[in-house]
């Protein structure tokens, strides 16, 4: 089986219960949180917390390089102000570095907000967006070389995710993460991980085998499929390019189940890890076996 899905499990009561509980579900991949993602600071891990995961980790039979960890909603790589600016890229740091503890080699990243507030009846609303989006993308592209730099004793590669486009979030459009990459001087620590949803609201169709192609090209030519490094599957409650984030269970929702008979016959997603991140954790692993029974 060259494909490998799972979800984001819960790591409450200690990250050594996370591959516990993908194992329960009958996961081949996960994603989890190395830190309460809603506060700035947590306890460093200690050695036991670090050698029961492992343990736990061998047991389950999933590899390292199929897990993809999320970092705190708090962090902002592109914002506007210094000190917050900073705060957020000594927070990364600190999750690259119980990455590297856990021996984990993947931490997937929302790429950053301008913040920036243009009254629409602005007549240069464009304009200034435009420009704010700019800027942000090169303070995020700034701020993945300082960590990258600061963590030159890691392996940990830094994936970043598509963004719904909702709000200010920069990373809607392949061009964003085109941008970001350009700018990275050590691009072996950087990745992309596509989530469907995201993918979809931001515009990007995908519910036909037509429509999924030529997104997919449009990736490869802009991005490239070459750092395609782990993938959301996600449905979708609101509609195409509505720039809203609302995930739903897989076939409920507005993309259907046929744009995921696609990718778990798609080779450029083998050997990556494939995360659920549904509405309903009740049906996660009735959803794996599901995505499984696809394959031809």
């Amino acid at each position: 089986m060259s494909k490998f899905v799972g979800a984001h499990v819960s790591a409450s009561g200690g990250v050594d219960n996370a591959p516990l509980n993908a194992k329960a579900i009958g996961a081949k991949a996960f994603a989890l949180f190395v830190k309460n993602q809603r506060q700035w600071t947590a306890k460093p891990l200690e050695s036991k917390t670090i050698d029961a995961f492992k343990k736990n980790l061998e047991e389950s039979g999933i590899s390292c390089k199929h897990i993809l960890p999320h970092d705190s909603y708090l962090i902002n790589l592109g914002h506007p102000e210094k000190e917050k600016l900073e705060k957020s890229r000594e927070a990364f740091i600190e999750e690259v570095q119980r990455c590297r503890l856990l021996g984990l080699v993947k931490l997937n990243f929302h790429p950053g907000s301008h913040l920036v507030k243009v009254p629409k009846k602005d007549p240069e609303y464009l304009k200034k967006i435009l420009d704010a989006e700019s800027v942000c993308l090169d303070v995020v592209a700034e701020s993945l070389n300082i960590i990258i730099e600061k963590t030159k004793d890691s392996e940990v590669q830094l994936v970043i995710e598509n963004t719904a486009g909702q709000g200010s979030n920069l990373g809607y459009k392949f061009e964003h993460m085109a941008h970001i990459i350009d700018k990275i001087e050590d691009k072996s620590r950087i990745g992309v991980c596509l989530d469907t949803c995201h993918t979809f609201t931001a515009g990007y169709d995908i519910r036909s085998k037509e429509a999924y192609e030529k997104t997919m090209q449009e990736f490869d030519e802009i991005v490239g499929a070459n750092y395609l490094a782990g993938m959301h599957l996600n449905d979708s409650k609101p509609d195409l390019g509505s720039r809203v984030d609302r995930h739903d269970s897989l076939g409920k929702g507005k993309i259907g189940w046929d744009t995921f008979g696609f990718i778990m016959n798609d080779p450029r997603m083998d050997d990556i890890p494939m995360v659920l991140e549904t509405i309903d954790e009740s049906i996660w692993a009735e959803e794996i076996a599901t995505l499984y029974s696809l394959v031809e």
